[in-house]
């Protein structure tokens, strides 16, 4: 392991020229309306469909070199092939991170895993075809007609952003699906309102089939379905678990024929590419999860081979670093340009701040740098209207990513020529901002951003986008020295939820409880109209 970040030499070269102007050009993010074109061109690197712009982001020769620098001291490119040849790089869990593997050729997988991806990865195809087909029929013999992915976090954001994103191929209708997440019980009253249970059917998503929000769920869905089918061996033909404890999905009434195994090695929010990504499967059939499987995998082999100075996802990290640590960029939002691609900035919020929002380095020492920003964002241009003006004339620095796609599923294309209009104008006005003489129209510029241009939402592009994003969080973290694929900072507010749930049932205040919980608890009760 190298030296914390901050004593390394490149990130002190970095601290120098941020203190002299230089890494923001001469104090400014701006190349001019000058700038040659071949300096944009070498600033956009292109993935098969995407292409990432870097242009906006201000990063001169002397920047670029000093990141550059930071990566081969933070040995970044050896951390990425110990990620690809399966060592146990979670150190903290003493766990491979093997979600690569998922979208890799039979003949590029650990050999330890791979029998097991494909015969697994050809369980969980074929079952996605037999809903989608009518095949698969509930208790009275029915077809399956909507599907209920029951998971939170990582279980639910990934397969709901895809789910939503991509359409289903013509020929064939899909299933409706529909996703319950929150243990608010308006969630599940208004999921599960409308539905046939004859006709509906229930994947529950949870690695350890423990997390409390979800088996809350999957109870309420189960009586749900008792209830009206008035069966009791109902839940066999209704229920799946995707899960790395099948025995609790058994426990639960689940058959051993629809437990889909989720590895150790692959986190939540990595695991669109498993048996958690059933929904997308049935939404957008066998050979539209291969596509989106092959854009991830076409990312993988860039990642793999390209040079730092030429690599997406490194560039992403490292300009990500530069940002929030030398131009006070404390937030990052992520606008997206098209309204399929809404859910995006929920799915990366999870994705970088449960990854890298963390203040103890690997070395288990408290890190001395700022790690990952709030990450947030919005559908465009609704966004406009709404919190752009911060992002323009804010006291805080935001950087961001614009989002957008070159060509619409769809005919209107005056309304989507305004839209990528919008895109590109808004990267324009945060770079350039507008000296104005009104102080109250001037805006200052120098918003450090990036582009990303999807050539059309696909499948196969959707998952580039996505593995772009998921490299980007490991090499931040190797940058940071942070272990991106553990959260243990979420342990302690569910370990306090259980006692107090206990006081809410009982009405028992135990002695230790803090005394604002109890004050809120004491206001609670003196409110409930049902005891």
């Amino acid at each position: 392991m190298p030296s914390p970040p901050e004593k390394l030499r490149s990130w002190r070269r970095l601290a120098k020229l941020a203190e002299r102007g230089v890494a923001s050009e001469g104090g400014r993010l701006a190349l001019s309306r000058a700038a040659s074109s071949a300096t944009v061109r070498s600033l956009g690197v292109r993935v098969g469909p995407l292409l990432v712009e870097l242009s906006r982001q201000g990063i001169g020769k002397e920047t670029l070199a000093a990141l550059v620098e930071l990566a081969q001291e933070s040995q970044l490119p050896d951390a990425v092939e110990a990620q690809f040849r399966g060592d146990r790089i979670n150190a903290t869990e003493d766990r491979a991170v093997l979600h690569t593997a998922l979208r890799a050729p039979a003949a590029a997988r650990p050999a330890s895993v791979a029998d097991e991806i494909e015969r697994e990865q050809r369980r969980m195809l074929d079952f996605a075809e037999a809903l989608r087909s009518g095949r698969r029929v509930g208790c009275t013999g029915r077809p399956i007609r909507t599907l209920v992915h029951v998971g939170i976090g990582g279980s639910h954001l990934g397969p709901h952003l895809v789910c939503e994103a991509l359409a289903s191929p013509p020929g064939r209708l899909p299933p409706d699906i529909r996703f319950l997440a929150n243990i608010d019980g308006h969630a599940a009253a208004t999921t599960l309102a409308g539905l046939d249970p004859e006709t509906t059917f229930f994947a529950v998503v949870s690695k350890s089939f423990g997390t409390e929000e979800t088996l809350a769920n999957a109870a309420a869905a189960r009586s749900w379905l008792l209830e009206r089918t008035l069966q009791p061996k109902a839940l066999v033909h209704h229920f799946a678990a995707i899960t790395a404890n099948v025995e609790a999905a058994r426990e639960f009434g689940i058959a051993p024929d629809t437990c889909f195994p989720m590895s150790d090695s692959v986190g939540g929010r990595f695991s669109v590419w498993s048996a958690v990504g059933l929904p997308v499967a049935a939404r957008i059939g066998r050979q539209g999860f291969v596509d989106f499987l092959g854009g991830a995998h076409r990312m993988d082999r860039h990642f793999r081979s390209a040079p730092v100075e030429r690599n997406a996802p490194m560039l992403l990290a490292l300009v990500g670093l530069l940002n929030a640590n030398f131009r006070g960029a404390s937030s990052h939002a992520v606008l997206a340009y098209d309204g399929r691609l809404r859910r995006l900035p929920d799915y990366l919020q999870q994705l970088e701040m449960e990854s890298n929002g963390k203040s103890v380095r690997t070395d288990g020492e408290a890190s001395a740098v700022h790690t990952a920003p709030v990450i947030w964002g919005g559908e465009e241009t609704n966004g406009q209207h709404a919190f752009h003006q911060l992002l323009h004339q804010g006291t805080r620095t935001v950087s961001a990513d614009l989002v957008a796609v070159v060509n619409p599923a769809h005919r209107h294309l005056e309304q989507h020529e305004r839209l990528l209009a919008h895109c590109l104008a808004q990267g324009e006005a945060l770079e350039l901002g507008d000296n104005a003489e009104d102080p109250h129209r001037r805006t200052p510029g120098n918003r450090p951003t990036t582009t990303i241009l999807l050539d059309e939402l696909t499948p196969h592009a959707l998952g580039a986008l996505l593995a772009l994003y998921e490299h980007k969080v490991f090499c931040a973290g190797r940058l940071l020295q942070v272990n991106s694929f553990d959260q243990w900072g979420v342990e302690l507010g569910k370990r306090l939820a259980a006692p107090v749930r206990q006081t809410l049932a009982t009405g028992v205040v135990r002695p230790e409880t803090d005394p604002t919980t109890a004050a809120l608890l004491d206001a609670i009760r003196g409110r409930r109209l049902r005891q």
